[in-house]
């Protein structure tokens, strides 16, 4: 697989109190990726939004960022969109609140419902800010699955954009892959050795990956693998919190039905409690 470049940025914009600090990190990203931002407005256009956002982003006018204004009324959701597909946007980046209540998770909020829908790769905001906040350590998923290796690639790519010092590939190991009830001292040893003989195999696994990636891209980060047994999502989002890592980088979700969303698993549980920013891979 190859490096996919972010050429195109979206964002969408609320005129609320974080509106300078989500325009500021939106329009950061896309100089250092070199890409053109779409600001998607759900509402009428007028000189007042116009004017507001001139002179916020008149800061990057030096930099020469390439922007362009969309305003269009509709539901929230489905203009965001349809507008960030017209405009072939490849990455859509939000503002999210932190921890939800289960009501409000329950009814679902903008950027969740967005994120759950988007065709392109989103990135979910928890803490934007005006002066820039070095992206030091990224984590990324390492899960056996299909998208799992455009992921990793994907960010790499952001680590070497963003000058990031080090990266973590949690590989998520389900608790079922070790069949084992631990009750003595001969059971204990037994998945003990299970365990080191799957950890042996993820990492592996997770070698031969970054192996194939460009050097360019791997030789001035810190690489950890890091195999954890435990549920789905839950684990990663954990590990990311608890090693205060400034971004999480996730494989898109599939399909997923009521009862996914009702009862979270995998990337629900992220979705749910936002750890720190949150990429999702399309």
């Amino acid at each position: 697989m190859s490096i996919k470049p972010f050429n195109i940025l979206g964002i969408g914009v609320a005129f609320s109190p974080n509106l300078k600090p989500n325009l500021y990190e939106a329009a950061r990203l896309a100089l250092f990726f070199k890409s053109k931002l779409i600001l998607i407005h759900v509402g009428e256009q007028s000189e007042d939004k116009i004017k507001t956002l001139k002179i916020i982003l008149n800061a990057f006018k030096k930099d020469k960022l390439d922007y362009e204004v969309v305003f269009k009324i509709g539901n929230p959701v489905e203009v965001i969109l349809s507008s960030a597909k017209e405009k072939n946007v490849e990455l859509l980046i939000l503002g999210a609140l932190k921890r939800e209540n289960f009501v409000n998770y329950y009814l679902g909020s903008i950027a969740r419902k967005i994120t759950r829908q988007a065709k392109c790769s989103v990135l979910l905001l928890t803490k934007p800010s005006i002066n820039r906040v070095p992206c030091k350590h990224i984590v990324v998923n390492g899960l056996e699955d299909p998208k799992t290796e455009q992921t990793i690639i994907s960010a790499f790519y952001l680590g070497k954009q963003l000058n990031a010092e080090k990266l973590t590939i949690v590989e998520e190991i389900t608790q079922n892959e070790v069949a084992i009830k631990v009750d003595d001292d001969k059971s204990l040893r037994k998945a003990t050795i299970i365990k080191e003989r799957i950890t042996l195999r993820e990492n592996t696994r997770i070698k031969q990956i970054v192996d194939h990636i460009p050097k360019e891209y791997v030789q001035d980060i810190a690489i950890k693998s890091q195999p954890i047994f435990g549920k789905r999502g839950y684990s990663i989002g954990h590990y990311a919190q608890i090693s205060r890592a400034d971004l999480l980088v996730m494989n898109a979700p599939s399909k997923m039905s009521f009862w996914d969303r009702l009862f979270p698993h995998d990337i629900e549980h992220i979705l749910t409690e936002l750890p720190t920013d949150v990429l999702i891979i399309q």
